[in-house]
């Protein structure tokens, strides 16, 4: 195949997947989160710069969103107000959105997306399917949700990132994105992969099948809205997430017969998918510089 009908298709795979995780402004988006001067939360040195720019994000996001839904009531605020089933894409594109703003924006403008998470947690409230009341501004439900997202992020790049992270440098990240939930609301995030790993195993009491969490599952295993073309690709994604959680957590999850047969092949297959998505993605500003520099 000709070079330059290989870069023609690399670009349009690479903006098709904007679009769908970003929105259809995704490279104004980029533009004015990248580009804009001031102050940034984090200097390009973070490591929650390094995580948060890796194509291994795809695999942890999957992750954090089965990890999440085991929790009765955070899954019942889901499905109650997200509404992730009927615009699926729109909420990952607010998520994504979230964390680029507040990991590579700036200041001011992170600032503002966390008011305006916070204002939209305000309005969140309601009853669990047992009766049990929540509100998504609950620091307690904020801190589950921020643990779940830590852990399955720095697991996903830690497996499939382009250089994994030292001992000191996963601290580091642990404490960077700590950083971001307390300003979110969320009680006593944990600063170090040591007290991460201690907050998810004092969740697991309050974590279990529910109909809900089954239902997430099986709608994020088996009806994703992808082009038929994209569909064994995710199937080795959602595999990979799958794979990517603590054993306890797998046996919880209600898996269709496909993910669990792909299991058998869940590390290659996230390795060959997470390096497709990096080589289809545009580089960030920082990584352009960096290739440049190590050729």
């Amino acid at each position: 195949m000709p070079q330059s009908l290989l870069n023609r298709l690399r670009r349009r795979a690479g903006d098709e997947l904007l679009r769908r995780v970003a929105g259809p402004t995704a490279h104004q988006k980029r533009a004015r989160i990248h580009d804009t001067p001031g102050p940034r939360w984090f200097t390009p040195d973070r490591p929650v710069r390094t995580v948060h720019a890796d194509a291994s994000m795809y695999v942890g996001g999957l992750a954090a969103l089965l990890l999440q839904s085991l929790h009765p009531a955070a899954m019942a605020a889901v499905w109650a107000h997200s509404g992730f089933q009927g615009d699926p894409w729109g909420r990952l594109q607010r998520t994504s959105t979230f964390l680029a703003v507040t990991t590579f924006g700036t200041a001011q403008d992170a600032e503002q997306a966390v008011q305006r998470v916070r204002n939209a947690h305000a309005l969140v409230s309601g009853t669990t399917s047992d009766g049990v009341a929540y509100r998504a501004s609950d620091p307690s439900l904020l801190a589950w949700v921020h643990t779940a997202e830590t852990y399955c992020f720095l697991q996903a790049y830690q497996r499939y990132g382009r250089c994994p992270l030292s001992s000191d440098q996963q601290d580091s990240y642990v404490e960077d994105m700590a950083s971001v939930a307390r300003r979110l609301g969320a009680a006593h995030p944990p600063l170090t992969t040591a007290a991460l790993a201690g907050s998810l195993d004092d969740w697991r009491g309050e974590l279990r099948t529910t109909k809900e969490s089954s239902a997430t599952a099986r709608y994020l295993m088996t009806a994703p809205p992808l082009p038929r073309m994209a569909r064994l690709p995710y199937a080795l994604l959602a595999a990979a997430a799958v794979d990517l959680l603590p054993s306890w957590a797998r046996e919880c999850l209600v898996l269709p017969t496909r993910t669990r047969l792909l299991l058998r092949v869940a590390r290659t297959g996230g390795t060959v998918v997470t390096a497709a998505i990096r080589w289809v993605t545009p580089a960030l500003p920082e990584q352009a510089d960096s290739r440049a520099g190590n050729p």
